[in-house]
């Protein structure tokens, strides 16, 4: 079975880089009829935050991404211990006594020799005594995982192809720090055996990390995931954006945003595939495709997401929306308002319009005249549905005018607007009362 996971820190709020690799990690288990999983990466005690923990679930609950299961971290801490002290009794992790000082100076000097700022592995040079020593005056380690620098790392990523690292110019990470707490790396891999992943998508700045990992996965004796690694986001700008790492679910709520434009838009990013905003994430999932995924930046474009919005509000049923609308607002009404929306917040408006009060607009007197003419002609007609077009037609023929000389005046006086939904629609909804009213306020 096809076993994916997202798994954020909970250090922060998800950015839409966070959000789009949650999506594509979710599809790409669901087009697959696999699980879905959410791990809570939260060994940084300092900075993480129940908050934050919150947040990302109700953000991914929102976008409609359901986890099949959910760990954290730092519930893992004993799982931890027993592979560490496996890897330790193996001589894959060993101790190191360096500064950040000390370790950046030697940095330096082989970058000054022209050489790649490997860790030298200096502390295996230390005997057991020097080790006991050191920790008995309270100098205790950090922890280095030992890459095996003859073997070759090599794997066929599901989007960047056929991958090879050489372990001999790679430093060994740094898996634990002096004080005990853990690093990134190792728990990650001792998590995705555990939890039986059996892909990893994410973004392609891990590309060196999968390399160190895929030793780390070796090194535990477990058989390695299927790896892929898709382009970051840029912005319009066509650079990586620091605005992009601002871009959140509360973003998008507050701009009016519905969840299925930004699945649509995200489903895509990266695709040559058409956003087609009437996919929901079923539909996305069912022709999800890592082979459709292109190596380019992938360009996040607010614009685009605002045209994907529109196109959804005008695709929403009455029944998907009707908790939504403002009181009193029925089926009708909202067909009738529907098209003029690009977000659904802009109901109100033109409910307003239809329930009043409305401002009075600015007429010239030969207008003026005409609707109050319109609403002595409005007064002997017989109210149905059809009653724009019977206004329409009798005051062209007791008139004259035709075309936006007719119909403009009419929507003003009625609306206090030159633009909107289709009168025919509205003008039912006005009601007889307010649109005699209104005619003869002018």
């Amino acid at each position: 079975m096809t076993v994916t996971r997202f798994a954020p820190s909970p250090t922060g709020h998800l950015h839409v880089g966070n959000i789009r690799a949650a999506l594509h990690n979710f599809l790409l288990a669901r087009q697959a009829g696999g699980r879905f999983l959410l791990r809570i990466d939260d060994t940084d005690a300092a900075r993480s935050r129940e908050e934050y923990v919150e947040a990302i679930r109700a953000d991914l609950a929102w976008l409609g991404l359901h986890a099949d299961g959910e760990e954290r971290q730092s519930a893992r801490f004993a799982l931890y211990e027993e592979a560490f002290a496996r890897l330790k009794g193996e001589g894959r992790v060993y101790p190191c006594w360096e500064t950040p000082q000390e370790l950046d100076l030697k940095r330096k000097v082989l970058l000054g020799r022209g050489l790649p700022p490997i860790y030298d592995r200096a502390a295996l040079a230390l005997d057991d005594a020097e080790k006991a020593a050191r920790i008995a005056a309270g100098d205790l380690p950090h922890w280095r995982f030992m890459l095996d620098r003859d073997e070759p790392i090599e794997w066929v990523d599901g989007i960047r192809g056929a991958q090879k690292f050489d372990a001999s110019q790679m430093s060994d990470p740094v898996v634990r720090r002096a004080d005990g707490s853990w690093l990134y790396m190792l728990p990650s891999v001792i998590d995705d055996v555990a939890m039986g992943v059996t892909q990893i998508l994410r973004g392609e700045d891990h590309v060196s990390n999968t390399a160190t990992q895929v030793q780390m996965f070796t090194a535990l004796g477990a058989a390695l995931p299927a790896f892929a690694h898709e382009a970051l986001l840029v912005g319009t700008e066509g650079k990586l954006s620091k605005r992009l790492g601002s871009l959140g679910i509360a973003h998008f709520r507050e701009a009016g945003i519905e969840p299925q434009a930004l699945v649509a838009l995200l489903g895509r990013l990266g695709t040559s595939d058409p956003v087609d905003p009437a996919l929901g994430l079923a539909g996305l999932a069912a022709h999800f495709d890592l082979s459709r995924f292109g190596r380019a930046p992938a360009r996040f474009d607010e614009a685009e997401l605002e045209r994907v919005n529109a196109a959804v509000v005008h695709a929403l049923a009455y029944d998907a929306v009707r908790d939504r609308l403002p009181e009193g607002m029925d089926e009708a009404a909202w067909e009738a308002v529907r098209p003029n929306l690009a977000r659904l917040a802009e109901v109100q408006d033109w409910w307003q319009v239809v329930t009043g009060p409305i401002a009075a607009p600015s007429l010239a007197d030969e207008d003026r005249a005409f609707c109050l003419q319109g609403a002595q002609v409005l007064a002997s007609l017989e109210w149905d549905e059809g009653i724009w077009k019977a206004l329409t037609g009798a005051l062209k023929e007791a008139t004259g005018r035709k075309g936006k000389a007719l119909f403009l005046p009419l929507r003003q006086a009625l609306t206090g607007m030159e633009h909107g939904p289709d009168m025919a629609a509205l003008l039912p909804l006005i009601g007889r009362e307010a649109a005699l009213a209104r005619l003869a306020a002018v």
